[in-house]
């Protein structure tokens, strides 16, 4: 095949599993996400293989191996270089129904191979005669940057609809085209998304999210109606401030991934924590959804303005603080703010960032009294107790020199009930 490398820099671990496996005379490929990362210029350590021999011949010959996915054909091998590596024998569809498909054992590794989503997902490579073998052209496609089903690509998203999700993100993250029958097979497919578990979607999303350049990923989960389908609550999301929206995930590093998940559903607004609990999101996530997008709802201090700075840290939180700031100058950059209100937006994040290096009291926990003070005036555990603390936080933060054990329970004595 024109164009294809020599070779592919296959880890030594993974050739030394297939090697055995070969020597004892059972056919052995790399197949998958490995094979087509390689060709595009990449390299991933999940490398996977694909074998004649039968699961517990699998099992036999390897120590220490376990059965990761037995059901599927599929034995996970501890490869010399400490690394699990998944082996599965090759395998052909019986039956599916559109999330869980019933396979049979298969002899020859074009129907294995037939069986596979996307051709740029269908070519093999020998790890150890340093072959290819691409009945599906998939080749060819990775070099038209196309992405093309697998044969009929209705029957292909109708066997697993999770296809049409990972579809999106391969042509998203890859910059690919979709071949013209695949994109209306997909389109069509998507309202039966919904089928999908929460946990799947989830998976998906976070993906996407974590791509060099997720807006790709995202802005073809709306064009193909997908968006609409697993995520309702952003429909009322017009084309501007999408774009905006995109453009500030975009701004945001593959490592701030938690921002940019907040950046994509704060505008779901009061719908974040149904949205995410049927998404199947941590509660973690879901507090940092929460208080972010609440973050970037809440305008910034003006610059100079400590008092208000205070204020501001006391709705978002010092340990959030950082975070949020980021999110507004991500969203000021998508916005295309001059100069002007850059240089403005600098000096209230410094205000705020001031505030954070000196420490000043702007949480109940920094108050240099607390509960059990309060009980020592004879004020019984209930609403009161909240009540009187945070007014206590608002002459700290006012005035932070106020934050002194005696002052604050002169000041609370004052606001006890008679």
């Amino acid at each position: 095949m024109k164009g294809l490398p020599e070779k592919l820099d296959v880890p030594g671990a993974v050739a030394a599993i297939a090697r055995r496996l070969e020597d004892r005379g059972h056919e052995t490929w790399a197949v998958g996400g490995a094979v087509r990362d390689a060709l595009l210029g990449g390299s991933r350590g999940d490398w996977d293989l694909a074998t004649a021999a039968r699961p517990e011949t699998v099992l036999e010959l390897f120590r220490p191996s376990y059965p990761v996915g037995i059901q599927f054909g599929t034995v996970g091998v501890r490869g010399e270089d400490g690394n699990l590596y998944e082996v599965t024998t090759f395998r052909r569809d019986i039956e599916t129904d559109g999330r869980h498909a019933v396979v049979e054992y298969a002899d020859r590794l074009d129907e294995d191979l037939a069986r596979r989503d996307f051709t740029i997902n269908a070519i093999a490579y020998h790890p150890l005669h340093h072959e290819f073998h691409d009945p599906m052209a998939g080749w060819e496609d990775l070099q038209r940057r196309l992405l093309r089903c697998v044969g009929e690509p209705a029957t292909r998203f109708a066997e697993d609809y999770l296809r049409v999700l990972r579809g999106l993100r391969f042509a998203g993250r890859y910059e690919l085209e979709i071949e013209p029958a695949t994109w209306d097979a997909l389109v069509d497919a998507a309202p039966r998304l919904a089928r999908l578990s929460g946990e799947r979607v989830r998976e998906e999303i976070l993906k996407v999210l974590s791509g060099s350049v997720p807006s790709r990923g995202l802005d073809l989960y709306r064009r193909s109606g997908a968006l609409a389908v697993l995520v309702p609550e952003l429909a009322s999301v017009d084309d501007t401030d999408w774009r905006v929206i995109l453009a500030s995930i975009d701004g945001l590093t593959e490592r701030r991934l938690r921002l940019r998940l907040a950046t994509l559903f704060a505008p779901a607004g009061p719908e974040i924590e149904p949205l995410m609990r049927r998404l199947r999101f941590s509660n973690a996530e879901l507090r940092d959804v929460q208080v972010l997008g609440r973050a970037l709802d809440l305008s910034l201090p003006k610059s100079g303005d400590i008092v208000a700075a205070r204020r501001w840290l006391r709705h978002v939180g010092p340990d959030d603080a950082r975070d949020a700031l980021r999110l507004h100058f991500c969203r000021e950059g998508a916005l295309g703010t001059g100069a002007e209100g850059r240089s403005a937006l600098a000096g209230q994040a410094s205000t705020v960032l001031g505030v954070l290096r000196r420490g000043d009291p702007v949480t109940l926990a920094a108050l240099a009294i607390d509960g059990s003070d309060l009980k020592q005036l004879g004020l019984k555990p209930g609403p009161e107790f909240g009540r009187i603390l945070e007014a206590c936080l608002d002459v700290v933060i006012e005035d932070p020199k106020l934050n002194e054990r005696e002052r604050l329970l002169e000041f609370a004595r004052r606001r006890l009930p008679d």
